[in-house]
Order: C-alpha cells, then sequence, then structure tokens
C-alpha cells in the first residue's frame, strides 16, 4: 500500500507566514500544496531532470532461480536502455591473495587481536552461517598520484570486523572484479562487534555500525552457572546477564580476542566497548587503514548513521524493539568526534495505518569521544550512573524520584540518575553516551519504534527516509508489555500488528528548528514530521503479499531520478521452515520505489535463505554506476558481495 501523507506543521519560521502590513492581517495563501510542497495546491514544483526505470523482475518461481542472484535484466535512462545484472566480486570462503601482505587468506575469518584466526579447533571460523557479510561501501583512494579502488565490507558476527577487498574495475564494461584482500585491524579499539549497516560519508570513509550493544543493566554480577553452547560449553562464569543469552555469547567473543579472563567482572565493564559507530579510512593502495569509535554519537543498537548533506548531522537507526531514533550534530564537518545528540519525540496526529506525527527532539546533551572513553577506560559500570529498582506490577515506579522506562532489552524498569561526576565528568553527559536509549527514555523521548533500520536522504524533497522492518509491539496501542510503565507515544490502531513493516519519511523543516527547551537545533536538517510512504501489506497472518514490501530492511535513494530502493530481511528460508512467517520463502526481494509515481518495481531477488543487506547507489565510480547487493547467509551457499550494474554514470 502507498500511503504518501504528509501533516503540516508550523515551525518557528513559517509562523511568519502570517503578516502585519499597516494594520491588515494578509494570510498569504497557497504556500503548502497538499502534496506538501511550495506551491499551488496538488502541483508539485521539484521535478527531476532526470528518468531511470526498471523493466519488472519476476519472483522466483524455478528451482535454479531459487538458488540464484537475479535482477532487472536492463533499466532505461534517459530513454536509453542499458543492460545490467546482479553480480558477485567475493563470497565467503574465498581464497585471495593477501591485500599489503605475502601469501593469501580466506575472506571473512574472524581474527584475534594479535591478527591469528578464530578456529573451531581445526578449521578457521568463517563469518557466513546465520549472518555474514552486510554493508559495503566502494571506496576510491586517490593521493599523491596514488590510486587505486576499494570495497569495505562489515561483518555482521559475534566478533565483528570488516574486509577490505582491491577491486579491478574494467574500463570497457565497468565490471568490478576481487583482486586481493585483507581483514580490518580492530585491535587499538578492543575488537569489533555486530557490524550491520552503514554508508560511504560524503569525505570518502567507510561508517559502520556495531548492533545490538551488550544490555548492561540486565548484566548479573553473580552468574556463575556453566554454559551449553560450544566452543565455551562447560566453562563457568559464562551467564554474564541472568541466563545463557546470545549476548553471553557475543561477550565471550569479545573476551576471548582481548584475552580477557571470563568472569563476571569483566563483563560489568568491558561491554561499554561496543555499541558504537566505527569508522574506517583507508590510508594507502595497499589498503592501510585507521580506525575509530565516534563515542560522541552515542551507544544503542546501531543499524544505521546517515550523514547528511552538511557532513555534520547524522540520523541513527536503533534496532530492536522499544527503540529511539536519534540525531547527531557534529561541532565540525567531516569530523564526528564531538558533538549534540538528540533523541526523537512522537507527538502523534493519527494512529491509522503506519501513523503520522509531528517530530520533536529531546536533546541529550555535548560530548566527545576523548571524554567518553575516558569513563570506560576508568572501569565505569551500570551503578555508577543509574540506581535501578523493580516496577509495580501496573509499570509504576514504588519509590519517588524513580522513573519508569519502557526500552529495548531493559523493558520495564525504574531508574534514578545518580547525582554528581564519575572521573571528573557529569554522570549525566556519561549516562547520554553509554546508556543512550535509557537515557533518552529517561528524559521523555519515544522509546517505542520496533525494528528500525535503514535510513536514507532524498534531497530532491527535502525529506528522511527511515525503514521499519515490523509495525508491532511498542508501536501498538497500549501494548500489555511493551508499553507498560512507558509515555505510549506510538499508538497505532490496528487492530492487529503489521509484521510486513513500513518505510516511512520524514520532512527536514523549512527554517529554524528548535528542541524540547526551546534551544535552536545548529543544523538546517532537522526532521519534523514522520508519516508512512509505503506501508507493507499483509495477505495472511504474518504473511505478505508478494507484489509488496516485506520487512524492509535498508535503503538508498538515488538523487535526481527519483528512485528509492529498499531491501528486505524477512527471515526467508528454502526449506519450507517459515512457510507462514512473513511468507518470503523463497528468497527476500529488494525494490525501487519511484517518489513521484509512486509506483514500486522489484528489480533484484536474493538466493531463498538470504537477507539483501544495505543496498546502496554508487552514482559514479569512474564514469559507472553500481546499486550494491549483498546475498547475507543463503541455504546451502556461501554469502556474497556484489553489486546490481553496471549503470552509466548516474550523477
Amino acid at each position: 500500500m502507498i500511503a504518501n501523507k504528509k501533516p503540516f506543521r508550523l515551525s518557528m519560521l513559517s509562523i511568519g507566514i502570517t503578516t502585519v502590513i499597516l494594520g491588515t492581517v494578509i494570510l498569504l495563501t497557497g504556500c503548502e500544496g497538499d502534496d506538501g510542497k511550495a506551491g499551488v495546491d496538488g502541483q508539485d514544483l521539484t521535478a527531476l531532470p532526470f528518468t531511470l526505470s526498471f523493466t519488472e523482475l519476476g519472483t522466483p518461481d524455478t528451482t535454479a532461480e531459487q538458488a540464484a542472484s537475479r535482477s532487472s535484466a536492463d533499466t532505461t535512462v534517459d530513454g536509453t536502455t542499458y543492460a545490467i545484472n546482479a553480480n558477485t566480486m567475493i563470497s565467503t570462503n574465498d581464497t585471495l591473495p593477501l591485500l599489503g601482505g605475502t601469501g593469501n587468506t580466506i575472506y571473512g575469518t574472524w581474527q584475534k587481536s594479535d591478527g591469528s584466526e578464530f578456529t573451531d579447533g581445526t578449521n578457521p571460523v568463517v563469518c557466513t552461517n546465520g549472518s555474514g557479510p552486510d554493508y559495503t561501501s566502494l571506496i576510491e583512494y586517490k593521493k599523491l598520484g596514488d590510486e587505486a579502488l576499494f570495497a569495505v565490507t562489515n561483518m555482521e558476527c559475534s566478533v565483528g570486523g570488516a574486509w577490505i577487498t582491491k577491486l579491478h574495475q574494467d574500463p570497457a564494461t565497468g565490471l568490478l572484479t576481487a583482486v586481493s584482500a585483507r581483514p580490518v585491524d580492530f585491535s587499538t579499539v578492543y575488537g569489533t562487534y555486530v557490524n550491520c549497516a552503514g554508508m560511504t560519508t560524503p569525505w570518502g570513509t567507510h561508517l559502520g555500525s556495531e548492533e545490538y550493544e551488550p544490555p548492561m543493566a540486565a548484566f548479573d554480577a553473580a552468574a556463575s552457572a556453566y554454559a551449553t553452547s560450544p566452543p565455551w560449553a562447560g566453562q563457568d562464569n559464562m551467564q554474564w546477564f541472568g541466563s545463557e543469552t546470545w549476548h553471553d555469547q557475543h561477550m565471550l567473543a569479545i573476551a576471548e580476542y582481548n584475552g580477557l579472563p571470563n568472569d563476571a567482572a569483566s563483563a560489568a565493564n568491558f561491554g561499554y566497548y561496543y555499541g558504537w559507530v566505527p569508522e574506517i579510512a583507508i590510508t594507502s593502495v595497499d589498503g592501510d587503514h585507521e580506525v575509530q569509535k565516534h563515542f560522541a554519537m552515542g551507544r544503542f543498537a546501531h543499524e544505521l548513521s546517515y550523514v547528511m548533506p552538511d557532513s555534520r548531522t547524522v540520523y541513527q537507526s536503533d534496532d530492536g524493539a522499544n527503540t529511539g531514533l536519534f540525531m547527531f550534530v557534529a561541532d565540525n564537518e567531516k569530523e564526528l568526534s564531538a558533538g549534540q545528540l538528540y533523541a526523537a519525540k512522537w507527538e502523534q496526529i493519527s494512529g491509522a495505518g503506519a501513523g503520522e506525527a509531528f517530530i520533536s527532539w529531546v536533546d541529550l546533551g555535548h560530548s566527545d569521544n576523548t571524554t567518553i572513553k575516558a569513563a570506560i577506560d576508568a572501569g565505569i559500570t551500570f551503578s555508577d550512573m543509574f540506581t535501578q529498582e523493580m516496577p509495580n506490577v501496573d509499570g509504576t515506579c514504588p519509590t519517588a524520584g524513580f522513573q519508569s522506562v519502557n526500552a529495548y532489552d531493559h523493558r520495564n524498569v525504574c531508574v534514578q540518575l545518580n547525582a554528581g561526576n564519575f572521573n571528573g565528568t557529569p554522570v549525566a553527559e556519561l549516562a547520554s553516551r553509554l546508556e543512550t536509549r535509557l537515557y533518552a527514555g529517561y528524559r521523555g523521548a519515544t522509546t517505542e519504534f520496533r525494528k528500525e533500520e535503514g535510513i536514507t536522504f532524498n534531497p530532491d524533497d527535502n525529506i528522511l527516509y527511515v525503514a521499519m522492518s515490523e509495525l508491532e509491539r511498542g508501536m501498538m496501542d497500549n501494548d500489555p508489555t511493551y508499553d507498560l510503565g512507558g509515555p505510549n507515544h506510538i499508538r497505532l490502531a490496528g487492530p492487529a500488528d503489521n509484521e510486513c513493516g513500513a518505510v516511512y519519511g520524514m520532512d527536514v523543516a523549512a527554517g529554524s528548528a528548535y528542541d524540547d527547551a526551546g534551544n535552536l537545533i545548529d543544523s538546517n536538517y532537522v526532521v519534523e514530521t514522520m508519516y508512512g510512504v509505503v506501508v507493507g501489506e499483509e495477505v495472511v497472518e504474518n504473511g505478505c503479499t508478494p507484489d509488496n514490501i516485506s520487512n524492509p530492511d535498508n535503503i538508498t535513494y538515488l538523487p535526481q531520478y527519483g528512485q528509492l530502493v529498499i531491501g528486505e530481511d524477512s527471515g526467508a528460508s528454502g526449506d519450507g521452515s517459515n512457510v507462514g512467517y512473513f511468507d518470503r520463502d523463497l528468497g527476500n526481494f529488494i525494490w525501487s520505489f519511484d517518489v513521484k509515481s509512486e509506483t514500486l518495481t522489484r528489480i533484484a531477488t536474493a538466493p531463498a535463505g538470504a537477507e539483501t543487506t544495505s543496498p546502496y547507489w554508487n552514482a559514479n565510480i569512474n564514469g559507472w554506476g553500481y546499486l550494491m547487493m549483498v546475498n547475507q547467509h543463503p541455504d546451502g551457499a556461501e554469502s556474497q558481495v556484489g553489486y546490481v550494474g553496471p549503470f552509466p554514470q548516474l550523477d
């Protein structure tokens, strides 16, 4: 269902539209059309300079189609038709020459801090099954006469990571092939963790993510039960979070990476090194690189951090149930190490369909990388920032001064922010970055979003898009579990959850924007509304129509052509085990949504069992365009890093 409804809001600037001249009030009409753009009602004054369309790709109906990575056969750009294809550059477990070294390497292996590989006792452990490669940047390195083209790929596993692949680009056809590869060295930042989506920054670096941060408030200091899952089965002190969970397994892997003792004391603090935004800069034609984690940007289940055209404003999605939506405004362009952090508050207009709301911004304060890292280095724990108690059965707090919050991993909890400083820094500043989601809920922001995924920006119409994989739980009105003790900001009417998800549009304010305290926000890219643009449709319980999106994941917009590309992650499995579960049993799709005609075209399908992670437009790489396509964990096959194209130059 296409649901392009835009709420109109009077910003501080647009209030001035009512002008008093010589004692006469003149109402300026026609300034906002029904389509939400300036001009006569219904008239779109932002016609695009170029056109692009795809030949529709059918559903994968044969066994061969279900095992393949497929795309539309051709695309038409400004009236000229070009052949395109789904191309694979590299797959997990491929053997390639070691970039910048000697000998060979196996693509996708888990690396320890000393550069050796994790093994299962015999063979290297490769990040491919259950998860695998995710967002991939194409990075052009050009410096002092040296030039090279690289792919930088996130690895979404317990011990996360990234791989740098040197590419050959055929000058005649634009086809990309892998030449050599090397793992990214994260040892200077204590390793990394579940690296998911990302983007290529306007200044040419790879901006990644660490998804699903260890839940330090749930940490069980007295845990001493035995692990039951290999390779740590039978070891003591493995249930750091109260019972053996996948968080325990991630932390066990991180402990092994860093050579830490597998004990509760390590877990109480060390988890604060994970849940951030890593940035990778390539520094040579051999793939040498620098890595930093941006502690200033907040710690939560980072799906994607999207840098706006000003190279300062960054929107950040938070994956999971009962999560927040965040905006970071850096002090300086192209430098994300210090800035102001904000959390969104949903002010509902309508609960119909995907809902509509005004968005206001709760100021979480200013901080920088150095200050936050110093607190972690000094051994900060959750109890240094918050005191917590169990809520009453109705979600209220037994003790005056405590605030009830319902947020991902914590669920309903009563907390009180501690007074004073830690390591010379105000506790409130540290809590805003180390426990960002909880602190946001404590301050009154919305922590009810469900499965936030990709973010992208449409500069043609000044619209930010964010994907919600499912519309359920805290997004529904008065959910008995996920709204318990919370403010119930989001009140979708239902009558049932929409587990097919939606892509939302968020309009950038036309003038100056202010935070919840009335302070000017130092950015020209502050969004102020939120509404459904493309909404999935269930045809049976938990089943999504093949003619519309199913669990939208990451998204990307092609400026000047009006094409919003939408990937899917529906938990598809070709073995029949997921029949009736989001109904993408034979493979996930990639769609192109034309924002002007509001038409949806299926342009690619992944092999059965694979999600289509992180599609991303590269408009011009040495005269060619590419739409990245990564097929993660296909059934019975290796994960594949590739692209749809090549396209002609698209900028």
